[in-house]
């Protein structure tokens, strides 16, 4: 007989799989394998049978891994731990439970990677509920339109593509064009609002984490924030499952009729990850070798985003049983009995409104192609999408978004009527300006409109700028824009816009703070509120006209 150490690893698992089935066949204990082979995050186990698909299995040293292939002679595994720490011959438990992560309000304030596990040295996670990460979306009867404004605290953005609570908003651009500065200010921007938010960052360096965390802290939304952390060392099973695991705590504030925010940072690295551990468990490549099943990898986790119709709160267990919004379904309502979660009394519970779960997926192209394969992908899943342009970036107009190309599909339904009343010739204006900028590269000689046009463009652009780590309220924004489309600068230079613009607000804040206090209560800009700005904006001229010519600075007639 040969000598062990010299038999091939073929013929090491050959032995295995004949003892294990001669085990089998004598009754032996089906809930244990054994591992056939193992390498590169992936395991190969023999012996387990009636394993569920996402199944945990707890190998030695306390690694988990999950069943994802379910073949007919044995188990392709992932390991969420290190696979120097296992071999050939291990024995490999089935734990009887789907792939979960621990949700709730303990969560809020730490940092935990893909799985649950605390990263931040303050301790075990003390709660009692788990959700399963991966879940069926809910269908149509169970949500309702998406209508409620979502503020990011970006003129640009809450101005030109709105994003509403329940949507699912894509932010698309090169590497280094502010797309988690955006994510990040949206986050900022929670600090007085009632959504809780969930940054889930894959692939990224653990400095890069520590500085968003300690940016959370500072701005004093850390205590409202969950980081789920799949760091740049960590296995690619990580990476795959932390957008998952994301989503499920922030399902778990949806369905007790709250409002969350799941960020994506980003999807992309999801999309290679899955191909690494697709390709390792055989199985076969599609289009630029990603798996045919990449489309439904990312739709399955971003439908799950969305405005839940209104229903009753469980006393007992806190969720919230969604049900028909229609009128005609009224009376079903009120009559509802019982809970969809736990099965208790909910018959005499008022009606409660619906939760929300709102999506930032964040996707990187290579020189700005859109057109690639994972970006098409989500374009077409998503809502909408924020295109970050690089040659804007660099002309430093931040945010860099490209305003032709982005779009908002929920449009001014997630609007407040004040930012839909100054923002709706926004956009045209801005685009009209882009393409007027282009042809007058060439030198042509213009007429007198278009020159208004294109110095109105340029204001408009320089207002819209803005510096990272200060979001604005929207009642704020209003104020700024509405000095643009109403013509406010044409006399101004446009070096002097931005200064002009904070000086108008820091006026605002200290001599007519009303005009603001009356935006953010009515949500409108009726006509006593804009004639009050009005004369606020002619009083502020005069005095900003005088400052700015003692400083020497140059002010068109």
């Amino acid at each position: 007989m040969a000598d062990e150490t010299s038999m091939r690893p073929e013929e090491v698992s050959s032995i295995i799989r004949r003892a294990l089935q001669a085990e089998t066949q004598a009754g032996g204990f089906a809930a244990v394998g054994t591992v056939l082979e193992v390498g590169d995050g992936i395991a190969r186990v023999y012996g387990i049978r009636q394993c569920q698909a996402m199944e945990l299995l707890k190998f030695p040293h306390d690694v988990i891994g999950i069943a994802m292939n379910l073949e007919e002679d044995n188990l392709g595994c992932v390991l969420l731990g290190k696979d120097e720490l296992i071999k050939e011959g291990d024995q490999v438990e089935r734990t009887g439970r789907i792939a979960s992560i621990p949700v709730g309000d303990a969560l809020l304030g730490r940092v935990i990677d893909a799985v649950g596990r605390p990263l931040d040295g303050r301790g075990p996670i003390e709660t009692e509920r788990y959700r399963p990460v991966e879940r069926v979306a809910p269908g149509i009867v169970k949500r309702q339109p998406v209508k409620e404004p979502f503020h990011t605290g970006y003129k640009i953005v809450d101005a030109l593509t709105p994003i509403g609570r329940g949507q699912r908003e894509l932010i698309i651009g090169d590497r280094q064009t502010g797309k988690s500065a955006l994510v990040v200010d949206a986050i900022l921007n929670q600090r007085a609002s009632d959504v809780v938010c969930i940054y889930v960052a894959i692939g990224q360096k653990n400095a890069s984490i520590a500085r968003i965390v300690e940016t959370f802290e500072r701005e004093g939304v850390m205590n409202k924030t969950v980081v789920v952390a799949a760091t740049a060392t960590a296995p690619a099973p990580q990476w795959y499952l932390a957008p998952y695991a994301g989503c499920a705590i922030g399902e778990e504030f949806m369905e007790r009729g709250g409002h969350a925010l799941v960020a994506f940072d980003d999807l992309s690295k999801h999309a290679e990850a899955y191909r690494q551990i697709s390709l390792l468990l055989r199985r076969p490549p599609g289009r630029e070798a990603y798996p045919g099943d990449i489309f439904y990898l990312h739709s399955r986790l971003l439908e799950r985003a969305m405005k839940s119709s209104d229903g009753k709160i469980c006393p007992s267990c806190g969720l919230l049983t969604p049900l028909p919004p229609t009128e005609e379904n009224l009376e079903e309502l009120k009559a509802a009995k019982v809970c969809a979660h736990c099965g208790e009394d909910i018959s005499g519970r008022e009606i409660a409104d619906g939760g929300s779960l709102t999506a930032l997926p964040i996707v990187e192209t290579k020189a700005g192609d859109i057109s690639t394969y994972i970006p098409t992908n989500l374009i077409s899943i998503t809502d909408g999408q924020i295109f970050l342009e690089a040659d804007l970036f660099h002309k430093m107009i931040r945010p860099a978004m490209n305003v032709g190309t982005s779009v908002s599909r929920v449009g001014s339904a997630a609007q407040i009527p004040a930012m839909k009343s100054v923002a709706g010739e926004l956009k045209l204006s801005l685009a009209q300006y882009r393409e007027m900028a282009a042809f007058a590269e060439f030198g042509t000689e213009l007429d007198e409109a278009t020159q208004r046009q294109l110095a109105r463009g340029e204001r408009l652009t320089e207002l819209l700028k803005q510096d990272q780590y200060v979001p604005m309220p929207v009642e704020y924004q209003v104020l700024i824009i509405y000095l643009g489309v109403q013509e406010h600068l044409r006399d101004i230079p446009v070096e002097e816009v931005q200064r002009f613009g904070e000086e108008f607000l820091a006026f605002i804040r200290s001599e007519r703070p009303g005009i603001p206090v009356r935006i953010a209560e009515t949500r409108r800009l009726d006509e006593e509120t804009q004639q009050k700005l009005e004369e606020a904006i002619e009083e502020f001229r005069k005095s900003f006209v005088a400052t700015a010519g003692a400083d020497g600075a140059r002010v068109e007639g």
